[in-house]
């Protein structure tokens, strides 16, 4: 019973582990475009960001629900199998933070959900309707409406703003900016930090400690939403620069279309149970929104890597989780080694980490630089001149600024 009561507690404990990886890892989607468009100073950004998680976590248990209760089946599911699950996915949240890529915490979770139990108790064990209902259809949904919404309603946004003072309404739109992540960061708070209770409450019914078909108690629900708002307050630097400064360039009113397209998909995600990535969808609404502005392109060689990486979050996390419960169905001392690997693991990369610091100091340094290609030559070219503008025939084409200067940019040089 001791052995059995340290283990859940190792679980526990592994689990807000992961909850704080994801804070860090995914301050980007609420924060990034504020803070590249300079609409908030970047520490006062996070600091706002981890309140309004820590309260959106209190707002619904619906996502907690679909982790704890309709993804794997709960009878065949120990404690080993979650804190396997979990060296899955922190050991994937820590690499694609190393290399700066926005990649969903919430797929590395359910990944490494899905190959541990498959380790421990056969394909049956999950649940294949929901993994394909509520998981992978909301994977591609999300930042297809969300990129979609943000196009349309960045288009809108300079329709409507065209008689509009330029300094005037970028003030504006900053503000709007503020209220918009504001709303996102409360999203992320109600989606993601419900994974982790989701989680814990799973090893808690696995462990005999709470009945089957159980709510998260509120000491997990308090527990999730400090771990998770610390993770914030950090920042996840790294994120940050990539989704502000290396998919596109945002202005104001991009970054206010962005976020207010992705907290609405969020939100309604949330209430419905879907186990949405915040990151699939803040992803898409920003390049959306950076296509959306007449001139505007996307770095799409980052957004390949980006791409990729989803692709790779559900297989790596669940292969990692799998090896990881082989290991600890050796016993005690499995479970010792899986541990303290993941320990030496997340060391290393730290350290590795250090090698060049990002930080709030330097976030919007960035150097990012994409000759034109194949697609964003091709945007350039339906992309119509503004009213009497021209275009200089040669290598290098440079289309004249349009009157409202102000609001969009000098000039816009592309390949062709």
């Amino acid at each position: 019973m001791e052995s059995f009561s340290l283990i859940l507690a190792i679980v526990v404990v592994t689990a807000l582990a992961f909850d704080f990886t994801n804070g860090f890892h995914d301050t980007a989607n609420a924060m990034a475009t504020t803070i590249s468009t300079g609409a908030m100073r970047p520490k006062v950004a996070v600091a706002m960001s981890a309140v309004l998680n820590l309260v959106g976590a209190f707002l619904s248990v619906e996502v907690a629900n679909t982790i704890s209760k309709g993804l794997v089946d709960e009878s065949g599911i120990r404690p080993e199998v979650i804190f396997a699950a979990l060296v899955g996915a922190i050991l994937w949240n820590l690499l694609t933070w190393l290399v700066g890529l926005p990649s969903s915490s919430s797929h590395a979770l359910m990944g490494g959900l899905i190959g541990a139990t498959i380790a421990s108790a056969g394909v049956g064990a999950v649940h294949g309707d929901v993994l394909v209902t509520k998981v992978l259809i909301p994977a591609i949904a999300a930042p297809l409406v969300a990129g979609l919404a943000a196009l349309l309603a960045t288009r809108l946004t300079y329709s409507l703003g065209k008689k509009a003072d330029g300094k005037a309404s970028e003030k504006g739109y900053r503000a709007g900016q503020i209220a918009s992540a504001g709303l996102v960061s409360l999203a992320h708070g109600t989606n993601d930090a419900q994974k982790t209770m989701g989680v814990i409450t799973l090893a808690l019914v696995a462990g005999g400690a709470v009945a089957p078909d159980s709510d998260p108690p509120m000491w997990v629900i308090l527990s999730a939403g400090i771990a998770i708002a610390l993770g914030t307050y950090l920042g996840g630097w790294r994120i940050i620069r990539t989704m502000g400064k290396g998919l596109t360039d945002l202005q104001p009113q991009q970054g206010f279309a962005a976020q207010t397209s992705a907290a609405t998909v969020i939100l309604a995600s949330s209430h419905l149970g879907f186990s949405l990535s915040t990151t699939h969808s803040v992803s898409g609404s920003v390049m959306g929104a950076g296509l959306g502005r007449k001139g505007g392109v996307v770095r799409w060689s980052t957004a390949t890597r980006m791409f990729v990486a989803w692709g790779l979050t559900l297989p790596a996390a669940a292969l990692v989780a799998a090896l990881a419960e082989y290991v600890t169905g050796f016993g005690s001392w499995g479970t010792a080694v899986v541990a303290v690997f993941l320990v030496a693991s997340s060391a290393a990369i730290w350290k590795v980490s250090r090698r060049e610091v990002v930080d709030h100091t330097n976030v919007n340094d960035t150097d990012v630089a994409e000759p034109a290609g194949v697609v964003t030559t091709a945007m350039a070219a339906v992309t119509p001149p503004p009213a009497g503008g021209t275009v200089t025939d040669g290598p290098i084409a440079t289309i004249p600024a349009p009157a409202s200067a102000e609001r969009e940019p000098s000039t816009t040089t592309t390949s062709v």
